[in-house]
């Protein structure tokens, strides 16, 4: 028996067709093919919530062709993502940085880093 895979949105019954992943270093959302395998971090949307997708403020919205199949190896994926990372920019980091909203943008000197746990920070006001 083989089980198709469900659009992540609430309330939504229809099969997926693509999948959405953050890249949360880049302010980048990536709409592609449909994963292998579900990613506890990736969300499967069907064809109408792929199509009707917008991205917060200030992020990038990449999307590839979600009827292509997905890329067959880490590889892939990792090359999809290097692509990602070094696409030009038009704007300079602080045209970037005056769009971001106030808990995106870096700290005053009189913060500092503390720790660190994947994308999460955590931050001290120096005494």
């Amino acid at each position: 028996m083989t089980l198709s895979r469900q659009c992540s949105r609430a309330a939504c019954p229809r099969p997926a067709a693509g999948t959405l992943t953050y890249v949360y270093s880049d302010s980048t959302v990536v709409l592609g093919p449909l994963a292998t395998y579900a990613e506890p971090h990736a969300y499967d949307l069907c064809d109408e919530h792929a199509t009707r997708l917008t991205a917060p403020r200030g992020w990038d919205v990449v999307r590839l062709a979600i009827d292509q199949p997905a890329p067959a190896s880490h590889d892939d994926l990792v090359a999809i993502a290097e692509a990602v990372r070094a696409r030009p920019s038009a704007a300079t980091d602080s045209e970037r940085t005056a769009d971001l909203p106030t808990t995106a943008r870096r700290e005053p000197a009189s913060v500092t880093e503390t720790g660190r746990r994947g994308h999460l920070r955590v931050l001290r006001d120096r005494d």
